[in-house]
């Protein structure tokens, strides 16, 4: 079985639209909520999102003309792509058949959809726009990834809604692991605050109504009371262990197990059991072969939904018994919100950037203990802490669990 280490990364984020503005914004806690902009919210409930503000794809290094042809979380993927590949390295000499892109979303052309049907209704099927189709499809921003920099090996769009980013990357480990693959760029995207999915949103009861900025994502809090919508996207490059050092890449962390599962319970409410979120996890441990002493941190999916955090604290017990009180979890969705289909590629990066740093991000504005909820949460800011192993988990509609393990690189 090969090595796999992440060599590169990308981010577009509400707290920064770049991996070091990002991780600045982490590391002190600054949270990317305000009042939404990007669209009309007089009609909705909810009025505070995570948007990316003043987004200019072209200010960003994307081609104005292929721009016209992308919705927003194709645009999003391929400016992260860009960051990732520009702090790649030399890519020159690789084997472009053996280089895949698996870049998933959690909905995909939502902007484009509604638009396009509006207009449709407005003006009639003549006036539809000839790129509606490659536009909203969910793979386009994977393939457009491949098409911009040559890479022919597999190539699919993974759909989980709010696991698929971690879904991504961890067939991308696998692809890698047994030698399918010399590297990936793997991760997630999402560019879907549009009047009509935060009133979908809204109504199945997912969203926060609250209106304090500095209280709106608050996971793990008792007073915790819904998710806030955000988008970006979140990008890495897996690569081959020695496929890596031969070319001089920088290394950032090394993957060593991941483990996938459903709860086969109901379409959006997590099981309340929570064996199988716990199998996910237990199973990265396994794969690992590590004891679950070893882990020390865990970027928990960390929602801010009562049921979730509820049920993500108990399954982490059932995983790690007494040494869940030991390790340290914290939820960076109360500083980027919810990124749905990006979240599980931006939290990788986050995984990786505290092993490499030995900083843990915080669980930002939490006040108000919850006694189901009493694990150690990183609560008082970032925390300067060499953990060795770190966790990724992410759930989804649909029962879906991903659970990704990470090593700090040591050669």
């Amino acid at each position: 079985m090969k090595r796999v280490v992440i060599t590169s990364a990308g981010v577009i984020s509400p707290v920064g639209l770049n991996t070091a503005d990002f991780w600045e914004s982490l590391k002190a806690g600054r949270h990317g909520f305000a009042p939404i902009t990007n669209i009309d919210a007089s009609r909705l409930a909810v009025k505070n999102a995570a948007e990316i503000k003043n987004w200019d794809p072209v200010a960003m290094g994307l081609n104005k003309k292929e721009v016209r042809k992308m919705d927003r979380y194709t645009q999003f993927a391929m400016a992260a792509a860009k960051e990732l590949m520009e702090h790649a390295g030399d890519l020159s000499g690789i084997d472009r058949t053996r280089a895949g892109v698996l870049v998933g979303t959690g909905i995909g052309g939502f902007h484009t959809i509604t638009e396009g049907h509006e207009k449709f209704l407005k003006t009639g099927p003549e006036r539809v726009n000839v790129f509606l189709i490659p536009m909203m499809i969910c793979n386009m921003a994977s393939g457009q990834i491949a098409i911009e920099y040559g890479f022919q090996g597999d190539n699919f769009c993974i759909v989980t809604a709010c696991a698929t980013g971690s879904h991504s990357i961890g067939e991308a480990f696998r692809k890698i692991k047994h030698g399918y693959l010399d590297l990936c760029i793997a991760g997630g995207t999402e560019g879907t605050i549009t009047e009509f999915a935060v009133a979908g949103f809204t109504n199945m009861r997912a969203l926060t109504t609250a209106e304090d900025c500095d209280r709106l994502s608050i996971p793990f809090d008792k007073e915790r009371s819904g998710f806030v919508m955000g988008e970006g996207a979140g990008l890495i490059l897996l690569e081959e262990l020695e496929h890596a050092k031969a070319r001089g890449a920088n290394i950032l962390a090394e993957i060593v197990g991941y483990g996938a599962t459903d709860d086969a319970h109901h379409i959006t409410a997590p099981a309340p059991d929570a064996l199988c979120s716990a199998r996910a996890m237990q199973n990265a441990i396994d794969e690992a072969g590590i004891d679950p002493t070893e882990v020390g941190y865990i970027n928990a999916h960390g929602t801010a939904t009562l049921m979730n955090d509820k049920l993500e604290t108990l399954a982490v017990k059932k995983v790690f018994g007494e040494h869940a009180y030991k390790l340290a979890m914290s939820s960076t969705k109360s500083m980027t919100g919810h990124m749905l289909g990006a979240a599980g590629g931006v939290e990788a990066i986050v995984s990786a950037f505290a092993l490499r740093d030995g900083i843990l991000p915080p669980t930002a504005n939490y006040k108000v203990a919850d006694p189901e909820c009493d694990l150690d949460y990183v609560t008082e800011g970032a925390r300067k802490c060499q953990v060795r192993y770190a966790l990724s988990n992410s759930l989804g509609f649909g029962g879906h669990n991903a659970s990704l393990l990470f090593k700090k690189y040591e050669g």
